[in-house]
């Protein structure tokens, strides 16, 4: 499990959570031949209460893992109101198996609930397993509904989850 690991929230543009970002950019050109995740992101939109984004630090202060929320209100990419997106999930691939994604999903899904917010969203792909895997044993559903910038890519898969109390 992951003992020693500390979950803190910190500024999208933190410098810990450009390196992880870069790494999962990385990734996706891996996995999707070329191509990485292009939705535009603001650090603003990861600022509490609106928002979150968590970096997980092993015991020797590295960031091995990251994830974050934003609030996003019914508009064009398909969300609806009170819907949190969650994004950037990531871990390195030596801190895989340690339940560390489990656990950040975990806090995001509580801090976007205390922030008044009534259902998690998410887009991942085809590509990602691992991540389709950990959403579904978490309550997460794959929906018709399609929503933000990957929207109409067949690789696409949209899914949700109730933040009910």
């Amino acid at each position: 499990m992951s003992t020693g690991i500390q979950l803190v929230t910190v500024p999208y543009d933190h410098p810990d959570a450009v390196k992880l970002n870069d790494q999962v950019q990385l990734e996706y050109q891996v996995r999707y031949q070329g191509e990485g995740d292009a939705t535009p992101l603001d650090p603003a939109m990861f600022t509490p209460p609106r928002g979150r984004y968590l970096l997980a630090y092993d015991a020797h202060g590295a960031p091995v893992a990251s994830g974050g929320w934003r609030a996003q209100e019914a508009n064009e990419e398909g969300y609806a109101d009170g819907d949190a997106e969650l994004k950037r999930m990531y871990v390195v691939p030596e801190a895989r198996g340690q339940g560390l994604a489990r656990r950040i999903l975990a806090a995001l899904e509580t801090d976007a609930r205390a922030a008044g917010r009534t259902r998690m969203a998410l887009e991942t792909g085809d590509q990602q397993p691992e991540a389709i895997a950990l959403y579904l044993s978490s309550g997460y559903e794959i929906t018709p509904d399609k929503f933000g910038l990957y929207r109409d890519y067949p690789s696409s898969r949209c899914m949700t989850k109730p933040l009910t109390p």
